[in-house]
């Protein structure tokens, strides 16, 4: 990996689309260098104003469950939090006494005892596949189970429980709703079609979908889709996360422990590989997102600079016409005059103007290393 002191993600522009632990997984991403933008692709619902939270917990109250599968530890503490404000707080917490109550992980674990609690059993994966295992296993038909849900799906889970001959009782904890204001993710997908982010963070199943509906809605679907297939990458924490990108048709990136400093440390490998890297006029130029290392130096470019630096680049060593480049600097019109402002300012920005070279009347070209040019002969 390249390390250097700017940070490993330094250059790069990720796009945060969580709406809850955003601030966390944003100062992850800066502390290792990156530019973040934020747009929440969701807002949750409190619970307290929830009619469905309010009726899974009376029933759970009213009629003994078997078992209760505790998902999340902000869900389960949001669960018990509620049925305080509702005055059912105590009755809940007798009734989950008698239950044989599962865990899905620590924290969740954690969770239980902080009220008062004892799960029965956790597994050791964190899986909620490990989790139906053993349900099946035991035997679960006409036994009661609640499941504690936490606005992901839980593809196969609920199903296969009533296949099995379970009464399954769904418990809404918080519930995944459209943002009030929807001009940020108006906006970030505007760079994401335009290339204006590296990569794309989900923490959340709900929030992908939410994002490709959005982009739906606005016709930018298949721009976006593009993006995410060639050139923006999309990130998710776990598995989970990722099925309604994956039903799009798009590979994603996943962190081997599905949490927000593995999430991190994937993207510190991921975009740096990614980035193009040439010797160029005794120079190690490494092109990424919005910036340039030169040697170890960052160097902040101008959008239409980029476009630039990356049109040369596609073709190293290679003279690129006037013509060519002007096609590539984003609403430039017919004014090859463009280019040459856009050229002198990128010159100024690299801080190295031998670079790149102008080769008269007919373009500009990146000083190749001699050594270099039989590599990149054919690129």
């Amino acid at each position: 990996m390249f390390d250097h002191k700017e940070g490993p993600l330094a250059g790069f522009t990720v796009a945060v689309t969580a709406a809850r632990r955003a601030d966390e997984l944003g100062a992850l991403l800066q502390r290792r260098g990156a530019s973040v933008v934020h747009a929440p692709a969701l807002r949750i619902v409190p619970l307290a104003d929830d009619s469905e939270l309010l009726a899974a917990t009376k029933d759970v109250i009213d009629q003994r469950p078997d078992v209760v599968v505790a998902t999340t530890a902000i869900g389960f503490r949001g669960w018990v939090e509620a049925a305080d404000g509702w005055g059912l707080g105590e009755a809940l917490l007798d009734r989950l006494r008698g239950v044989e109550l599962l865990a899905r992980g620590p924290k969740v674990k954690g969770a239980i005892r902080a009220a008062g609690l004892t799960e029965e059993w956790s597994p050791s994966s964190e899986s909620m596949a490990e989790v139906l295992d053993r349900l099946l296993s035991e035997g679960v038909d006409g036994r009661r189970i609640a499941v504690q849900l936490h606005g992901e799906p839980l593809p196969g889970f609920v199903e296969a429980l009533r296949e099995g001959g379970a009464e399954v009782v769904g418990v809404p904890v918080y519930r995944w709703m459209p943002p009030e204001d929807i001009a940020p993710v108006d906006r970030l997908l505007d760079l994401a079609v335009s290339r204006g982010v590296d990569a794309l963070t989900f923490t959340s199943a709900p929030a992908a979908a939410s994002l490709l509906s959005r982009a739906e809605s606005r016709g930018l679907l298949p721009e976006l889709l593009a993006a995410l297939n060639h050139d923006v990458l999309p990130a998710c924490v776990g598995p989970v996360t990722a099925l309604p990108l994956q039903a799009s048709g798009i590979d994603t990136v996943q962190p081997e422990r599905f949490r927000l400093g593995p999430l991190v440390q994937l993207l510190c490998q991921e975009l740096p590989a990614r980035a193009r890297t040439l010797p160029i006029a005794g120079h190690r130029v490494e092109i990424r997102g919005h910036a340039v290392m030169v040697d170890d130096c960052l160097r902040p470019v101008p959008p239409a600079g980029m476009s630039l630096l990356r049109a040369l680049s596609r073709r190293p060593g290679w003279v690129v016409p006037r013509a060519d480049l002007l096609r590539a600097l984003p609403g430039a019109g017919r004014d090859e005059h463009a280019v040459e402002t856009a050229m002198a300012r990128l010159r100024t920005a690299l801080g190295t103007p031998k670079l790149i070279q102008t080769v008269v009347k007919r373009g500009y070209r990146l000083a190749l290393d001699p050594a270099a040019d039989s590599k990149y002969a054919d690129a």
